[in-house]
């Protein structure tokens, strides 16, 4: 587990990180989300032991970055925004010098899991200023991966990439987050919101949010809305909002044998498997039914541009 307390970075009379307090559990895929300048990768370089925090503390099991910087640097894997590559050496002349300085035992075996995870095994031998910017980031990822770290951090590890790559990236993502616990930072909200379990925000130094996608969406709209059709009567409809109770109808049409129907509830408690169970209790047939969401753009400009206003 990784555990920050009351972590703060002070550049002069500047405040990067402002007192951050938040654990990153074994095996969880943790979304770091900021805009620039926000604090995002000052956190992570203070968590990777590359800077040394003003005040406060980071854990990582039961060793702190203050004291035992060397063994957490062991634990971790990282890929830092500008991708640390030698463009003139081989990919395979650059594993290896980077397994060289982990210590890496075995490098021939640990390269072929490598270049099998990473698909990497059609450009082993190629300079690496020759290959795409989607093939740069995968040696990027491999170098962080060499020592088989537990701990994974991707700083913007899409950015610059092109639509099938950003793919290819996060499918290698997805894998990667099946056995080590990874923080990802990134700028593209849809990336973090597929393969993240939990979401958190930094704004002006704070953490200003802090929960998987549906919870910070449900705290910015403690309300959700059903869009629902069916081949019920508009009398049948309210029948069945009666029976069910604390559920408002904000809409009702009917379009010839089916009804339209926009549902209102608490978000605390889904009603929906209620009103699936009515709907097949009474043999009706749901031609759909769908949550109108609040989207995860809409939530990151609420707490950092409206102030959460």
């Amino acid at each position: 587990m990784i555990r920050l307390e009351n972590l703060v970075k002070d550049y002069g009379t500047v405040r990067a990180v402002d007192h951050v307090n938040f654990e990153i559990r074994d095996g969880e895929i943790l979304g770091f989300l900021g805009p620039n300048g926000a604090g995002k990768s000052t956190t992570l370089k203070m968590i990777t032991c590359y800077l040394s925090p003003t005040d406060g503390n980071i854990y990582v099991d039961e060793d702190n970055v203050i004291e035992n910087s060397l063994e957490i640097r062991k634990k971790i894997g990282y890929l830092p925004e500008q991708n640390p590559l030698y463009a003139e050496m081989l990919v395979y002349d650059y594993l290896k010098f980077v397994a060289d300085i982990r210590q890496v035992k075995n490098f021939k075996a640990r390269l072929k899991e490598i270049l099998d995870l990473c698909g990497l095994h059609g450009v082993v031998q190629k300079p690496i200023q020759t290959l795409s910017k989607g093939y740069k980031q995968r040696v990027g990822i491999a170098q962080a991966i060499i020592h088989d770290p537990e701990i994974l951090i991707l700083d913007e590890p899409t950015s610059g990439l092109d639509p099938n790559q950003i793919v290819e990236i996060r499918e290698l993502i997805k894998k990667l987050g099946k056995e080590k616990t990874l923080i990802i930072s990134s700028h593209i909200l849809q990336e973090v919101q597929a393969v993240c379990d939990r979401i958190v925000i930094i704004h002006e130094g704070k953490i200003v949010a802090d929960g998987s996608s549906d919870e910070l969406k449900a705290d910015m709209n403690k309300r959700m809305t059903v869009k629902l059709t069916l081949n019920a009567t508009p009398e049948e409809v309210d029948t069945m909002i009666s029976f069910l109770g604390n559920i408002t109808l904000k809409d009702m049409k009917q379009n010839h044998e089916l009804t339209d129907v926009v549902l209102e509830f608490d978000s605390i408690i889904d009603r929906r498997p209620d009103i699936f169970n009515y709907v097949k209790k009474n043999d009706w047939i749901m031609y759909e039914m769908h949550r109108d969401d609040v989207s995860l753009e809409a939530v990151f400009r609420k707490l950092t541009i409206e102030g959460g206003k």
